[in-house]
């Protein structure tokens, strides 16, 4: 199973997502990102934040969506509060499409530990809701509750 996570600039929230989201995935799932403006580079704290937690970073950046014209995502979860009222570009067709807003960390303005502790509470908030997704029995939903579940996901705090 393929997840695209979906953000306007694709430079943090939803790298963030593809980072955490591989590194503790099981077997047979997988994750993407892309931006639908995509500003060609990755946020820094971002990148740190995921080094400091284990993650690989090597093979991150910054894309659009075009890039999986010809390998659509299984899901297509938008995470930011920009992208969510954008339409999915037509190719992802069938592929079931959620809504998990974030609070953008990079507008964070202070000190250096207050920009750190947006990003780990970001980082927090992504992590439960894939405990959550890792939690749901796939095989025994179809399209439409397994939408539903992702949404359920999406509206938890």
């Amino acid at each position: 199973m393929k997840i695209l996570f979906m953000c306007t600039a694709n430079s943090c929230r939803s790298v963030l997502s593809e980072g955490l989201f591989n590194h503790a995935a099981p077997p047979g799932m997988t994750a993407v990102s892309a931006g639908s403006f995509p500003s060609g580079r990755l946020n820094p704290h971002a990148v740190s934040t995921l080094q400091a937690l284990g993650v690989e970073t090597s093979g991150l950046y910054s894309k659009g969506s075009e890039s999986f014209q010809h390998s659509p995502p299984d899901i297509v979860i938008t995470v930011c509060d920009k992208a969510g009222g954008e339409p999915c570009p037509v190719y992802f067709g069938p592929a079931i499409k959620s809504h998990w807003g974030l609070a953008d960390p990079s507008e964070v303005e202070g000190s250096d530990e207050a920009v750190q502790a947006a990003f780990d509470a970001t980082v927090a908030h992504i992590r439960r809701r894939f405990a959550a997704f890792f939690a749901l029995d796939l095989n025994a939903l179809g399209p439409s509750a397994l939408k539903q579940a992702l949404d359920h996901i999406g509206a938890q705090p």
